[in-house]
């Protein structure tokens, strides 16, 4: 294809397209993200659940720690593994599993007899929370066209935090009604429901047309790029996708060795930098923990839970504020925003407990507990309305199409690791250098996250997933444009 062919194609079509998406899109987007609200869901609930099932379980800080972390640590792995097999057996395929897997995980919990079983469903619960973390950005990336891909995969973002305020909600809302021993169990066998959801509607859904042009099953690609794309997009976009399989094709098979060209290994080290940021940020000891340490500055129990669900309420609200962001401006520029809000707050949450300490008398100083909890809205303000849609589009974005599911896979477990340190260490940190302490450590770590973001983080704005493709093999390779410029200075690539 000649570069004016190819103009002349882009400013019709594909990226800077003004098509509207159509609605098959949509409910795609809406069915495969309840594995988001799934993962949302299971991640908050142990928050509430804490308080309850500590007694029946005979819960310490470690265990209490091994309990929260476990989902994390089994994450880590769902994560790897269905980053291999999305390549081998289909996104959809890894999906439809990844349900069951919720399923039987809810049920676990909810049934455990024993710290035991319940770190052992946790694990399973959480090959599931990884797998969906992994394989939904990729499927609704792959499946949405170039103009809304922002928007949709942002989707699975909301869910999430739409999962965790409903966890909140039910928290509070069980504790209410019955406020009994087994209140906790109830709390985890709600998250059964939307995995049967799921399951069902994933078995009306396609895959995507990139995995069926991979497998050579081009009429097929076609027909879901036929139900997906505005009828001008359909040839472009099928075009694209079928030249640059053509240019893998040389390379067989994805494989980890690949990761010896130093352009790949680059682009693997970036992705697991965006991915291991939002962790380091501390955002999920808010998520997991905040009733916990509501509860030490001397909230109530019941004051802590209904605290938490405006943690849950704000996240959803800046959600919304971040997809409405991610159609006006940079992916860059988001992650700076979101790094540099965090760190500030973390700061801030930190000078709070260390110049404001706890009142002499032994009394609660609500003043303190409300300023924490004030804090702890404003970073999640950062976090959920910049920093965490933009990791998952991102994720979703940079990787080559042949080697997305490996290289996804691979990222997200480091993102699950980071997030299982530290939830296990935290109660621990709490023990030993106390609230305040515990915050400055976070805050230093965000400062190297900070720079790590204005020197190695790419634009990828307004371009499909081939175009940025062919963008990072340049920057990378060197001669490239650099991360500031991104792909917004570059002309249009030739094919």
């Amino acid at each position: 294809m000649s570069k004016e062919q190819y103009l002349t194609l882009n400013q019709a079509s594909g990226p800077n397209s003004s098509s509207r998406t159509e609605p098959f899109v949509k409910v795609i987007a809406c069915i495969a993200t309840l594995g988001g609200l799934l993962f949302g869901y299971d991640t908050g609930v142990i928050s509430g659940a804490l308080l309850f099932m500590g007694p029946e379980l005979h819960l310490t800080s470690f265990t209490m720690g091994l309990v929260t972390s476990s989902l994390l640590f089994g994450a880590a792995f769902g994560a790897l593994l269905s980053g291999h097999f999305a390549a081998t057996v289909g996104r959809k395929r890894i999906i439809l599993v990844l349900a069951v897997i919720f399923a039987v995980g809810a049920l676990g919990t909810a049934l455990a007899p024993d710290v035991q079983w319940m770190v052992f469903f946790r694990l399973l619960l959480g090959v599931a929370v990884g797998g969906a973390s992994a394989s939904v950005p990729i499927y609704i990336a792959e499946i949405a066209p170039a103009n809304r891909r922002g928007q949709l995969v942002t989707m699975q973002e909301l869910m999430i935090v739409s999962g965790q305020l409903l966890a909140y909600i039910s928290n509070a809302g069980f504790n209410a009604i019955w406020g009994g021993a087994d209140t906790w169990r109830w709390m985890l066998a709600v998250a059964t429901l939307p995995a049967v959801l799921l399951w069902f509607g994933m078995l009306f859904m396609p895959d995507t047309p990139r995995w069926y042009a991979m497998k050579g099953r081009l009429a097929e690609a076609r027909k879901v790029l036929e139900r997906t794309r505005a009828k001008d997009d359909v040839e472009w976009e099928l075009t694209e996708i079928e030249e640059t399989l053509q240019d893998d094709e040389v390379h067989g098979k994805p494989r980890l060795r690949e990761l010896k060209k130093p352009w790949l290994f680059k682009l693997f080290l970036i992705g697991l930098g965006v991915a291991v940021i939002q962790q380091t940020s501390g955002v999920n000891t808010i998520m997991y923990y905040a009733p916990t340490m509501l509860t030490s500055v001397g909230m109530s129990d019941n004051a802590a839970l209904v605290a938490t669900i405006a943690n849950g309420a704000i996240s959803v609200l800046m959600t919304f504020v971040g997809i409405w962001m991610l159609g006006r401006i940079g992916r860059r520029p988001m992650v700076m925003i979101g790094q540099f809000g965090c760190t500030c707050c973390l700061l801030f949450i930190g000078c709070i407990c260390y110049f404001m300490p706890e009142a002499s008398n032994g009394q609660p100083d609500m003043l303190r507990a409300y300023l924490i909890l004030l804090g702890m809205l404003m970073f999640l303000s950062f976090q959920q309305g910049a920093l965490s849609p933009v990791t998952w589009l991102l994720l979703s974005e940079i990787f080559p199409t042949r080697m997305r599911g490996i290289f996804m896979g691979g990222a997200v477990f480091a993102m699950w690791i980071a997030n299982f340190l530290i939830s296990l260490s935290f109660p621990l940190l709490l023990a030993s250098v106390g609230l305040a302490g515990a915050f400055f450590t976070f805050t230093l770590i965000g400062l190297c996250g900070a720079v790590f973001v204005v020197r190695c983080i790419p634009e990828t704005r307004n371009r499909s997933l081939e175009q940025v493709e062919h963008y990072l093999h340049g920057w990378l390779s060197e001669g490239g444009a650099s991360p500031k410029k991104g792909l917004a200075g570059r002309k249009a690539e030739t094919h």
